[in-house]
């Protein structure tokens, strides 16, 4: 039957979404997550489930995959909560996802903070029915059911087919086996409608932390072929579709402007509000937002603007 998956309640119901700052990435992470007290809300029973963008061997300068040094400082600072388990998981769209892991330095580490790998292309499976029409169910790896708290990890880009890669994206893509849908992952019809399955695969995640990072962010075109834009802003937040929301501003979308964003708010599944009143329904921590849309853009196109005034 359809949608007879458990999903689990995300971990903090409130939509905040911090936005830091610093030329140092790992550094902008830290502050994020001490910004969203992340020490309070894992906690020593937790399975904790990172999924990192590993796409490909494209570069780390210009927003392709995540930093090395920034997924270390974020094993440490998970680590400090005492979670019973830590694995790093990603189902990358290379075959040879070790290669890709050695070259860019993240095999290290892993390896050096003594947390578990699984590469989510292979199982034990569990399938997991879809509310959307191809494919109608997807493969994932058992962890699925094993994980108590998921962070996605990625990048912030703008997307020649889905408009805007970011924490959302980053899981639905990230999951499902290429042992199934083929490499890179079109054999079954993600790519159909890829808005649609993006949504579906929302409907059926629990992301409870999301780290997008602005340093850099990939502009022009993407998700392999565009510029990166190195602004220092990272982004941590407790709810995805805000934390995506904030993500968009930045790159010059309202959430409408995004077909899975949009349609994700109109099902409930997250909160894409923002104003600039204290009672606005995503709060910003740290720096505030019409300033981290005015240093994106003078860091991007050389002029300082906005999306809007955020109803103010």
């Amino acid at each position: 039957m359809k949608g007879a998956i458990f999903v689990r309640v995300r971990r903090s119901l409130n939509p905040e979404v911090a936005i830091t700052q610093n030329s140092n990435e790992s550094l902008a992470i830290k502050e994020g997550l001490s910004l969203l007290n992340i020490s309070s809300m894992i906690k020593n029973d937790d399975v904790v489930v990172i999924t990192p963008n590993f796409v490909n061997k494209g570069g780390v300068g210009y927003g392709d995959v995540v930093g090395p040094e920034s997924l270390r400082e974020l094993i440490k600072v998970i680590k400090c909560c005492n979670p019973k388990r830590v694995v790093v998981a990603t189902a990358s769209a290379e075959k040879d996802i070790e290669s890709v892991m050695k070259d860019i330095g993240y095999t290290d580490v892993i390896k050096s903070e003594k947390v578990e790998f699984i590469n989510l292309n292979y199982g034990p499976f569990i399938n997991v029915p879809l509310n959307h029409s191809s494919p109608t169910s997807t493969s994932l790896n058992k962890l699925y059911e094993e994980m108590t708290f998921l962070i996605s990890f990625t990048q912030l880009k703008i997307h020649e087919e889905a408009t805007m890669s970011a924490s959302i994206k980053n899981i639905a893509m990230g999951w499902p086996s290429c042992e199934e849908h083929g490499y890179p992952k079109k054999n079954l019809g993600i790519h159909k409608d890829l808005h649609g399955f993006i949504t579906a695969m929302l409907e059926k995640f629990t992301i409870d932390l999301s780290i997008v990072s602005v340093n850099p962010a990939m502009i022009g075109t993407g998700p392999h072929n565009g510029i990166g834009n190195h602004t220092g802003i990272v982004l941590c937040g407790t709810d995805p579709v805000a934390t995506d929301t904030i993500g968009a501003r930045l790159l010059g979308f309202k959430p409408q402007a995004i077909n899975y964003l949009y349609s994700s708010i109109n099902k409930g599944l997250g909160c894409g509000e923002v104003t600039l009143e204290s009672n606005s329904p995503i709060k910003i921590l740290g720096m505030n937002l019409l300033d981290a849309e005015k240093h994106f853009n003078k860091c991007a196109y050389g002029k300082e603007f906005s999306v809007d005034k955020l109803n103010n």
